[in-house]
């Protein structure tokens, strides 16, 4: 496959429009592959990070009068030290509360003169708890607070996850199947413009897999070399991505990490795999028709 045969590379024209079109093909289908992993990597990543975050954890909203505030809260925090499988509860701070409001409302929020229910973050422990037993002693002792333990935040997070998966691997399938289609057409092209050398290699006694096997070779050389530059240039952009942002933001973050940077290596040998076969299948339907 690399030496080949010099005879039977004079078969293949070296330069032209199949040759540029198959190198280019092969380099902008990688390039936008390169990217499309690593937007499926990362935001999978993304969604898992949120799942695991909100897995162990669960919050009490207490909306009450001012007078009955801090009162509904020692009332919940005392049962919440009670309760089996809690491992931690505390009281969020105004600070933390107006931190958890300000990319909505702004800096300036003031809490005083709002009526903002108290958070408090509840963590369990490896064994769980018993949520609709905590829902029922809460009403009893505290009637202003309400448990959320993230339910309906981390199920959709987790189907996120596997259909931004799905949706990667069907994108770099579809540039694969692109990829294919345009070498097969610059193949079939390079095959009807040497049409006549075809015939009178075949009068002196030329095999159709001999013939064949010159147009395969060059191909994928040609893909291999072009998807090789498309991924590095897929990763030179996304090196500049912006990196991951501590507040979970969802366009950061878009690179790969530790060993998912070997992926993009993989793309090269797939994309001269597909050529090979691609060409393969092109060359011996096109030799048929010019029996």
């Amino acid at each position: 496959m690399l030496r080949g045969d010099r005879q039977a590379d004079r078969v293949v024209p070296p330069s032209g429009h199949t040759a540029w079109l198959t190198s280019f093909t092969a380099a902008a289908m990688t390039f936008l592959a390169v990217f499309a992993l690593a937007l499926s990597l990362a935001s999978g990543r993304l969604a898992e990070r949120w799942g695991d975050a909100l897995a162990r954890s669960a919050t009490i909203r207490i909306s009450a009068p001012a007078g009955q505030m801090d009162a509904q809260t020692r009332a919940v925090l005392e049962v919440l030290s009670t309760t089996p499988g809690v491992e931690q509860a505390r009281a969020m701070t105004d600070a933390e509360q107006r931190a958890l409001l300000e990319p909505w409302f702004g800096p300036d929020l003031p809490l005083d003169a709002l009526p903002i229910p108290r958070l408090i973050e509840v963590t369990e422990d490896g064994s769980g708890y018993d949520s609709e037993g905590l829902r029922q002693r809460l009403a009893a002792e505290a009637p202003g607070a309400v448990l959320d333990d993230h339910t309906r935040w981390r199920k959709p997070l987790a189907l996120a996850a596997g259909r931004l998966r799905l949706l990667g691997m069907t994108s770099i399938l579809l540039i694969g199947a692109t990829m294919a289609a345009m070498i097969t057409l610059a193949a079939n092209a390079a095959l009807a413009a040497n049409a006549q050398v075809i015939r009178v290699l075949r009068l002196v006694g030329a095999r159709d897999v001999y013939i064949a096997r010159a147009f395969v070779r060059r191909f994928t050389l040609r893909t291999l070399g072009g998807s090789a530059v498309g991924a590095g240039v897929g990763l030179i952009g996304v090196a500049f991505l912006p990196s991951a942002d501590v507040a979970g933001g969802f366009l950061t973050g878009l690179g790969f990490q530790g060993a998912g940077w070997l992926l993009p290596f993989l793309l090269p040998p797939l994309a001269a795999s597909v050529a090979f076969f691609a060409t393969r299948f092109a060359a011996f339907r096109k030799l048929k028709e010019l029996t």
